[in-house]
């Protein structure tokens, strides 16, 4: 807080002034700037300074401001040394790595993104796979080399197509990268699962004008959510990252370092919350009918008590043999395979309900809330409320 002096009294507290220097244009960062508002209105700290601002549009201080803190998308050197310039607090938000001053980092883990969509694509029973890369992006290059890693570790291929930018922006030709894409896309195996930076649209137009259908043919995951992934002709489905929270702690290491706190860890990247699934997913690449039937009657009661004799009963064969299918396809039991699909549902309600941990737990397909805690105590090293409190951080 800064301290304003009056004649004759003592110095009054007024709020620090803290600019956000990030663009408004995207669902990734309003729900960032979200998350940053959160963490203002909880605390009654700061005044907040922030202006609209396009993805690719030049961010900077307004000449003449006076301010005590920043939180910045820091995405060219020349931001990243006016910035340190100022000799204020900085927080970074990008991804983006550069060669000149280093700021406290908080941002997306894109490594367990790729990872994340790997194995949602395994899940599916996919085993042929592509990426489309925007050529020139090191932040873009992060994720392919980790899923290509991914899907080489399942024992599959990964098919790379590269996109060029303009000027080094996410920007690009439309109609050449529609043709391009089309060309490319009817050059893979069918099925094939199509792992992208964001977006994903041009894909799907390309899949039209070549005669491929989505998701049979090409099924497309964005690596970030947005709005455009739901109106698009196909809806297409998403990584969801951790925006509000990585808004929320930025805030959270700028007010630490305001106050000339230490700050341990001076680089925090936070996992996704999950898939979105929509329609250009909405397939199952497994050739096998029994498995074929396994799967999605797994998927079609992820929120009820599955009993492997069940699946089996589903699927038309004695569980032997079911359990010899599933190690064969998924690399997995089917009581392992079922267990994840629990618990990505316990994941979904509790991100996006309010429901008490045992409804969560029994809508989720769990006997009880003690051994739905048990799970993510073992499978993702916390609880399921301790979960929900760091995905909705407010």
């Amino acid at each position: 807080m800064r301290q304003k002096k009056t004649r004759g009294n003592p110095p009054l507290q007024t709020p620090s002034r803290v600019a956000v220097l990030v663009d408004t244009s995207t669902d990734w960062s309003r729900r960032v700037i979200a998350g940053i508002s959160n963490y203002v209105k909880k605390h009654d700290v700061w005044q907040l300074f922030i202006e609209p601002h396009g993805i690719e549009e030049h961010l900077e201080l307004q000449r003449g401001w006076q301010g005590d803190g920043v939180i910045a998308r820091i995405s060219n050197e020349g931001l990243a040394r006016s910035l340190h310039a100022r000799n204020i607090p900085v927080v970074n938000i990008s991804g983006i790595k550069l060669s000149g001053p280093k700021f406290p980092l908080v941002t997306s883990d894109v490594v367990i993104s790729a990872r994340l969509a790997a194995e949602y694509f395994l899940d599916r029973g996919f085993r042929n796979f592509a990426y489309l890369n925007l050529v020139g992006l090191e932040y873009v290059s992060r994720q392919r080399e980790a899923f290509v890693a991914a899907v080489k570790q399942a024992g599959c291929n990964c098919e790379l197509h590269g996109v060029k930018t303009h000027s080094g922006a996410q920007a690009v030709d439309w109609n050449v990268r529609i043709d391009s894409l089309g060309q490319w896309l009817l050059t893979l195996p069918k099925p094939t699962a199509v792992f992208t930076w964001s977006g994903g649209r041009e894909v799907i137009h390309a899949c039209q004008q070549a005669g491929l259908r989505v998701p049979e043919d090409i099924a497309l995951l964005s690596g970030t959510d947005d709005q455009l992934c739901e109106i698009s002709h196909v809806p297409i489905s998403a990584v969801r990252a951790a925006c509000e929270r990585i808004g929320y702690e930025a805030a959270a290491m700028l007010d630490k370092l305001m106050h000339q706190a230490t700050v341990k860890d001076r680089v925090k990247l936070f996992p996704p919350l999950g898939v979105v699934s929509r329609q250009s997913t909405d397939t199952l690449a497994i050739t096998n009918p029994a498995m074929a039937k396994a799967v999605r009657f797994i998927l079609k009661n992820a929120g009820k008590p599955i009993r492997v004799s069940q699946v089996a009963a589903a699927a038309g064969i004695h569980r032997r043999l079911l359990e010899r299918r599933f190690h064969e396809v998924m690399r997995r039991t089917p009581a392992e395979h079922i267990r994840r699909v629990h618990i990505d549902c316990a994941k979904k309600l509790l991100i996006e309900t309010d429901l008490a941990i045992a409804d969560v737990a029994e809508g989720a397909g769990f006997g009880s809330a003690e051994y739905l805690s048990t799970l993510f105590q073992k499978e993702l090293g916390t609880t399921p409320l301790r979960y929900r409190r760091e995905s909705q951080r407010s």
